[in-house]
């Protein structure tokens, strides 16, 4: 892991806070010879007042440090800073990852931002303790690295995010409906989730073939040990791994070896066999963990 912080000082001359318009996002892409690629889930957002609407959704308060995952061409990072905040960014691409300080320092002078060159799947540790969660998710990772950040800084206390229209509306299902799966249950570990907006698709280059949506979160206390966090989410996998099969049938290979056992467990964890994965909370799932332990 790579960190470099930038604290650009002033010059003496008030500088008007200033975030990256169509103009400037293509010329930095031209200046880098950054080509947005789908490998990375590269959408670069050129709009300033959707940057604004985000930050201002997340309920950004100056002084406090903010956690921003691939943080691309700056677009999101000027804004975080242009409400006060001190940025920290994670950025798997090493010319985004260099560039991104000297577009500060032009654009936002006297603000504090830390650069981390890494990918966001194996960062354990950062140079700070953020309490809130604000990016522009790589659409293809969105998820994995959402759980995974969730798991490893318990600092996050809320967030937006901008997903993928589906991906987000699965993060923010209830328990019986048609897009609830095992994402919905996995993030239901961590706290509560909700749909805080809409995001047009015209505000990216290169455009989208998908809708976006902002996913809000409130961090909540988990609900139980890392153990059982394991247990329960291998729970939660096979279940929608086989999601029109009947609980007894699809937990059969992780419960008992067969949908005898698994149905004495379940019976015993007083959830109903012959209901589906699609109608469990989180803590459903943790009460089979336990009981199956």
């Amino acid at each position: 892991m790579n960190a470099h912080r930038h604290e650009a000082p002033g010059n003496g001359a008030a500088v008007a806070p200033r975030l990256l318009g169509p103009a400037e996002i293509r010329d930095l892409a031209q200046l880098l010879d950054v080509t947005p690629t789908k490998k990375l889930g590269q959408n670069f957002v050129h709009d300033a007042n959707t940057v604004r609407r985000i930050v201002q959704t997340a309920g950004v308060e100056r002084g406090e440090t903010v956690l921003e995952i691939g943080p691309g061409l700056g677009s999101l990072t000027l804004g975080l800073l242009e409400a006060g905040a001190s940025v920290i960014a994670v950025e798997i691409d090493r010319r985004l990852a260099e560039q991104l300080p000297h577009t500060v320092r032009l654009m936002q002078p006297g603000t504090e931002l830390t650069v981390v060159h890494d990918d966001a799947m194996r960062v354990t540790e950062l140079p700070g303790e953020p309490v809130r969660l604000v990016a522009n998710l790589p659409y293809n990772v969105s998820v994995p690295v959402l759980l995974h950040l969730l798991e490893h800084f318990a600092s996050l206390q809320s967030g937006i995010v901008m997903v993928q229209a589906e991906v987000g509306h699965r993060l923010a299902a209830e328990p019986g409906s048609k897009v609830y799966g095992a994402p919905s249950a996995k993030a239901a570990w961590y706290g509560r989730w909700r749909i805080a907006g809409q995001v047009s698709r015209m505000v990216f280059w290169p455009v989208p073939n998908v809708d976006s949506v902002l996913v809000g979160f409130e961090r909540a206390d988990v609900p139980g040990t890392e153990a059982e966090r394991v247990a329960t989410f291998a729970l939660i996998d096979a279940a929608f791994q086989q999601r029109r099969k009947m609980l007894r049938q699809a937990l059969s290979g992780v419960l008992g070896g067969s949908s005898g056992a698994a149905s004495a467990l379940l019976a015993q964890a007083e959830v109903d066999p012959e209901t589906r994965g699609e109608q469990l909370t989180v803590t459903d799932f943790l009460r089979i963990a336990r009981v199956a332990r």
